[in-house]
């Protein structure tokens, strides 16, 4: 038995794309994968970047969500990453942080502001950091080996770790708490880790893909295709330094369903994003808990159960500001999952609870099952029955 998930990072498309996901949905494949609790972006319609938007997204939470689903407002109107930015002071009771996950904010100005109002409202940044300059029309993949020899346009370090320089220098400046989304390159780990010994306010989060595969497994498959992209052998083996050393703190999924249709048109072509709430724990508990991605034939673990609980359980609660136990004690009403972490077993799309299938985790074997999803003491899922009413 562990305190119930958290993961502050996911996309759960309602309002505006139903198509691709919805509360219910979403919420019910968060309780599948163990998770209690979520945080969900603003790339829905409407933006929720004032009150009257955020309105809907909230109608939708309190009627249809299976567990706790934590608004993430617009840092600027309508998520556009530049030019206004969103009712801040009026949107943040209702809020866990601000972000326009999806974009970088180009402008320093814009966002030196946006940490010094977000700041006084007493919440954090959830940076998406990514320099638009340094990107080429196109690109889809890691700038790599892969990416020369199979003529696919590159996506570069560059364009991630020069953003998260600049904003740690803001956070620096400002004194915000900046909290840096899906980390994937080995220089924004370190740039991240000099940041924390010098005692900036700056967590970080990565994501299951990003540790476990590099572009050399890459496949002429949409399910390969994210944004940040999957990465090199070294952004990998300094993303692992990363989780073991603490310079990681969380461990999310960017959970970002799309339809079939727009998964099903290759590297080039489909829509970037994954889906993960259903894998994340299993994938990571056989992978680095149990074995070594950097040794397939290893038995020997990268980092221990207790740390895994850590980054998917305490640290993003206590970062986040969010209500529910980091710890269950008897006989309290707590939110918690109940594991088999015997259960070995293939990853099939077809018994996830989420309207996206596209990962690159199915057909793979995993260990780890969740036998059952409590809320507050009351269970929402269980294996056997799937979501309880």
């Amino acid at each position: 038995m562990f305190p119930g998930f958290v993961d502050v990072h996911v996309h759960l498309r309602e309002p505006g794309f139903s198509y691709k996901e919805t509360i219910r949905t979403g919420t019910s494949a968060a309780a599948h994968g163990g998770y209690t609790a979520v945080c969900a972006m603003p790339n829905i319609k409407p933006v929720p970047s004032t009150l009257s938007q955020l309105q809907a997204e909230i109608d939708l939470i309190n009627r249809d969500a299976v567990i706790h689903v934590y608004p993430i407002g617009a840092i600027t109107m309508n998520q556009t990453g530049r030019g206004e930015l969103s009712r801040i002071e009026e949107i943040s009771p209702y809020v866990a942080a601000f972000s326009d996950d999806g974009k970088g904010i180009q402008d320093e100005d814009l966002m030196r502001q946006a940490m010094i109002r977000i700041s006084s409202a007493g919440k954090l940044i959830t940076a998406h950091c990514e320099v638009e300059s340094e990107l080429k029309p196109g690109g889809c993949i890691n700038e790599g080996e892969y990416s020369r020899l199979h003529g696919y346009t590159g996506i570069n370090n560059a364009s991630e770790y020069l953003e998260v320089q600049r904003d740690i220098r803001l956070a620096s400046e400002t004194g915000a708490h900046l909290h840096i989304c899906h980390v994937s390159t080995r220089q924004s780990v370190e740039l991240i880790r000099e940041a924390k010994s010098n005692g900036v306010n700056v967590t970080a989060e990565t994501a299951p893909h990003y540790l476990i595969f590099t572009d050399d497994d890459l496949e002429d498959d949409g399910k390969w295709k994210m944004n940040p992209p999957i990465r090199s052998i070294d952004d990998r083996h300094e993303l692992l330094k990363g989780i073991k050393d603490g310079t990681i703190d969380c461990i999310i999924t960017d959970h970002a369903p799309h339809s079939k249709d727009e998964k099903s048109k290759g590297l080039h072509d489909s829509a970037f994003g994954v889906v993960g709430l259903e894998t994340c724990f299993p994938a990571m508990y056989h992978n680095l808990v149990l074995g070594d991605p950097e040794n397939r034939s290893s038995n020997n673990g990268v980092i221990t159960l207790e740390r895994l609980l850590e980054m998917m359980c305490v640290n993003p609660r206590k970062i986040f500001g969010l209500s529910g136990p980091e710890y269950i004690e008897d006989n309290c009403e707590a939110d918690f999952v109940i594991m088999d972490l015997g259960r070995k077993y293939i990853v099939d799309t077809d018994k996830f609870l989420s309207m996206g299938r596209s990962t690159m985790f199915g057909g793979r074997e995993v260990q780890g099952e969740v036998v059952a999803t409590y809320l507050g003491g009351r269970k929402v899922y269980d294996r056997y029955e799937g979501i309880l009413p």
